[in-house]
Formats: structure tokens, sequence, C-alpha cells
């Protein structure tokens, strides 16, 4: 592995990130077979692992947490907090500093560790004022129980406004951030990847692989037999992305590489990139993905890329995007119906 700087933490990663998001309910329940596929990227290079406490509820976790056992100082272990953990309990999410203490001393439990490398905000939280954040994540780190802290799917505009109340009120500093990022989704070119390289902050892709529309699996006018179909996800139906995917496969095919190699290769070639997140959920994905880390794509076939999908755009519906609440609340996007009029 050719490892890379997380941002300007001095932390090295590996260019693959071992996403666990797959083990346990959601996808593999099966705690041994996730505990070697765990190993087995940890013997291949892969140095860092990306869990959350919502995956399954914390059974992720746990199991990263058995595999890490004897091995935990060898890696750069993150976890994300913010996203509900109880839909009975109001409280038990967010990005307030009450949860967010308990929310990491629960993931520490889990995953049998006195610290994380990295202790990320899963989404914005906009009831949440951003200096009690940072000034909750300070303290815990002070406390020794985070290296550094990072967000995830925060538009451009939150990270600006993230870095200048740390600097103004002299708090830790986001120092990565995970944004989604794919050949069918790279509107983060625009604004997030730059913003990022200003601010020195290391990136963790998440959906290289477009969640799964980019494997191969999917293709226009089959129905798909897959784990992630049974879901009812409304962007592995969009015409506008399966007719790009037809699109890509050629291209591929050119660069003698599969579809999936090539999209991983695409992610990790860009300078504002650190690592790309793979979340197999069998050893066979897991095979398949470590099978494409020699792969590097010429400037032609990214040229052929650029013209099918423009650098900073995304096709159709995106995967698992972060909607901020102007566009998902009507109320904030109309106004009251008697000023609506210009006259």
């Amino acid at each position: 592995m050719n490892y890379r700087t997380l941002g300007r933490t001095g932390m090295k990663v590996s260019p693959y990130c071992l996403g666990a998001m797959m083990f346990g309910a959601v996808g593999n329940p099966d705690h041994d077979d996730s505990v070697r596929m765990i190993h087995k990227a940890l013997d291949a290079g892969i140095n860092f692992i990306d869990t959350a406490d919502m995956y399954s509820f914390g059974e992720s976790e746990e199991i990263v947490g058995k595999a890490l056992k004897g091995r935990r100082d060898s890696v750069v272990l993150a976890t994300k907090a913010r996203l509900p953990m109880d839909p009975d309990d109001p409280n038990r999410q967010g990005a307030s500093r009450r949860w967010l203490t308990r929310a990491l001393d629960d993931s520490l439990r889990r995953l049998g560790t006195d610290h994380v490398d990295l202790f990320q905000i899963h989404r914005p939280d906009p009831d949440t004022d951003i200096e009690e954040t940072l000034s909750a994540l300070t303290d815990l780190v002070r406390a020794g129980k985070v290296r550094a802290i990072g967000t995830s799917s925060y538009p451009a505009s939150d990270i600006v406004e993230a870095q200048w109340v740390a600097e103004h009120h002299r708090l830790q500093r986001f120092r990565t951030e995970q944004p989604t990022y794919s050949l069918l989704n790279r509107g983060i070119e625009r604004e997030v990847l730059p913003v990022c390289e200003r601010y020195g902050m290391g990136t963790l892709i998440y959906s290289p692989l477009a969640g799964g529309m980019l494997t191969g699996r999917y293709r226009k006018d089959q129905a798909p037999d897959t784990h992630r179909s049974t879901y009812g996800f409304r962007y592995l139906r969009d015409e506008r992305r399966l007719d790009t995917v037809e699109r890509l496969i050629p291209v591929a095919e050119e660069a003698g590489v599969s579809l999936t190699h090539l999209a991983l290769a695409f992610v990790i070639s860009h300078p504002g990139v650190t690592s790309a997140i793979i979340g197999p959920r069998t050893m066979e994905q897991l095979d398949d993905l470590l099978a494409g880390d020699k792969v590097t794509l010429s400037d032609e076939i990214l040229d052929r890329i650029d013209a099918i999908v423009p650098p900073g755009t995304d096709v159709g519906a995106l995967d698992m995007e972060y909607a901020p609440p102007a566009i998902t609340e009507a109320h904030l996007r109309r106004r009251w119906a008697g000023e609506r009029s210009a006259a």
C-alpha cells in the first residue's frame, strides 16, 4: 500500500479504508465471518477502518472491536455519531455536548478501546450551534478519548463556518470530511474538495461504487437481484444513472479493468481524496475490491470519463445524500400565502 497522510493530522492511512456498515444485521450477521474479512483487509495492508454507532445499532462497532483485539495499535480507527440511536428518545441523537459525550463512551465500550483516532459528526445538525459541538469535541480530544475530529456530508459552507468558529474560539478544527463521491456523483469537485484542500482536511469518501451501481450488477432493462436492491433505493432505478453506467462499461473494457476497479481507481486519483471507503458484505466482494489496488487510469481514460460525466456534476438521484432543512422543509422555501404576490 502507498500510504497517504490524512490531511494535516500526521496519521498515515491506506488509499482504501475498510467501511464496516455491512458488518452486522443490516449486511453480514455472521460475526466470525466479518472478523475474518477485517483480518484479511488488514493483512492486505489496509490500516484504516471506518464505522459508526448507528450501523446495525452498535453491532458493527462490536464486530470491529472483536477483530481488533491484539491489533488495535496498528489501525487508524474512525467512528461516527449524530444519527438516531433510539427512535423513542429525541436526545439520543444530534451533535449536542450531552449526546456526543454519551455516544463516544458507548462507542469506546463496544469497540473495546480507550480512544478512537477519528471521531466524526455523521451529518450536520441544524438544531445545535456549531460552537457547542466543537467545544464538546475539543474536550473529548483533551481527555485523550479522541485524536482528531471530522465531519460527514457537510456542505462547503458548513465546513468553512466550522473552520472559522474553531479559529475564532480557539477550538479543535475539523481535520477530515467524509463525502459521497463516485463516477456518478462528482458534485463535490465543485466546492467541497477544493475547500477541504484549502483547509488541509483529509477526505475519506464513501459510496465510491455509487451505492452498488458501479459494480456491473445494475444494467438497463435488467431487474437487479442484489442485497441492496431489496431495500428499494430510488437511485437504483434512475434511468439517467443506468444510461450512464452503460456508457461507462465500454470505458472500463478499453482500460482492461472491471467497472468496479475503474470506479475505485477514479476516485483515489483525485488529489483531494485521501482514502476511498470500501464496504464489502462478503469475502468474495472483499477479494474483488482488493484485486483492483494496482489499477492506474491513464489521462486518456480520465478524459473519456470527463466526457461522459463532466467534472463537478451529479447524475440523477444521489445515493444517501444529505438534504438541508432549506430543501426538506416546505415552510423554509415558501413565503406565507399572503406575501407571495409582487403587488
